[in-house]
């Protein structure tokens, strides 16, 4: 019988901007989530972790932290107007400046399933709430358990695309807005 996690209680779990400090650690918990998830789907990285991490579009990020050990992230980026934000845009009925992405979210392999990754989610779909803007990701439709955990939140498929993140040859990703 395999046990199920418990959650982690929501006082022990602390969500806050991220500092500049954060990122080497982040690293190595990107690391160490990695071979489980497969994200990101391209592993070493061709460039440093921190660019993974810190992206140049980003506007806002979070840490999640238990008794002050960063054990996940997410950001919110801008999202563009090319076709990946024609696909959200005509998803959601909405112009792509009034879209954000939930970007970089992931959870130390100790703390999966306990919440935390809800909880950093959470946390970047109110940031955007409270700018008026609709919020959408992509994920690799291979990646079930997140895949699952964003349907069940309420996310809707609007589209497929391929992205420069993706192997050669993989399926394209779904696109999801949450209305």
């Amino acid at each position: 019988m395999t046990a199920i996690p418990s959650p982690v209680a929501r006082e022990e779990v602390r969500v806050r901007p991220r500092r500049p400090a954060d990122v080497a650690p982040l690293g190595e918990v990107l690391a160490a989530q990695q071979p489980a998830s497969g994200y990101p789907h391209r592993w070493p990285l061709p460039y440093p972790v921190a660019e993974f991490v810190v992206r140049a579009d980003e506007e806002a990020a979070w840490v999640a932290e238990v008794a002050g050990r960063p054990v996940g992230h997410v950001s919110v980026t801008t999202v563009r107007d090319d076709r990946h934000g024609a696909i959200w845009s005509a998803g959601s009925g909405r112009p792509v400046a009034e879209l954000g992405c939930v970007s970089v979210l992931f959870v130390a392999p100790d703390v999966q399933g306990r919440g935390v990754g809800g909880l950093l989610l959470d946390t970047a779909v109110a940031h955007l709430r409270s700018t008026g803007r609709t919020p959408v990701l992509d994920v690799d439709r291979h990646d079930g358990v997140a895949h699952a955990v964003y349907l069940h939140k309420g996310w809707r498929v609007v589209g497929e695309a391929r992205f420069e993140w993706q192997h050669p040859g993989a399926p394209p990703a779904r696109m999801l807005v949450l209305p």
